[in-house]
């Protein structure tokens, strides 16, 4: 009996425990409400094989007009190889070096030539360099399509990292009109 005379009481008749667990309800359901409103999936875009395929070969042919024997790789969104291209003379290590390059592009949302340089020895993300499959050597370049990251390509093989990035831009170059518009 005396807690039910120190119980307050609300006009209207409740108590102010009812009234705060119907508003702690009340948030919680506005909460739920919101959670089951929003999104579970993503919705992405990557290339295609034959988007893959033809910026390869061009890369390829562009390397090959300037001498170079160079090996290609052209990966999606996710770093997986789509494509790959090598010169009959390029070297055995330029395939796997250029699917790293690609693959490191779109996994650090960098190209290759910078990151090569913030993580030179000495630099706070230097440690990156020993991190498993990271190329960090220029010639990997992400590849994007209104806005965003669609994949990379990979060039290995010319005379260093600036030489392999010309040949990866002309690879770009030879798909950029057509990924944009779709």
């Amino acid at each position: 009996m005396a807690a039910a005379a120190l119980r307050l009481r609300q006009p209207g008749g409740g108590s102010l425990r009812t009234i705060a667990l119907a508003f702690a309800a009340a948030i919680a359901l506005s909460i739920a409400t919101q959670a089951a409103g929003q999104k579970l999936l993503a919705t992405t875009s990557s290339l295609t094989t034959t988007a893959a395929r033809e910026a390869a070969e061009a890369a390829l042919a562009h390397c090959q007009k300037g001498g170079f024997t160079v090996a290609v790789a052209v990966v999606d969104r996710g770093g997986h190889p789509l494509a790959v291209l090598r010169d009959n003379l390029a070297g055995s290590h330029t395939t796997s070096t250029a699917i790293g390059k690609a693959a490191t592009a779109v996994s650090f949302r960098t190209d290759t030539t910078e990151l090569a340089e913030t993580t030179q020895a000495g630099k706070p993300s230097s440690g990156i360099r020993a991190l498993p499959n990271v190329v960090a050597v220029g010639g990997g370049m992400m590849i994007r399509a209104k806005g965003s990251v669609v994949g990379g390509i990979g060039v290995s093989g010319a005379p260093g990292g600036d030489a392999d990035d010309v040949c990866a831009k002309a690879g770009i170059a030879a798909i950029s009109d057509a990924i944009e518009l779709e």
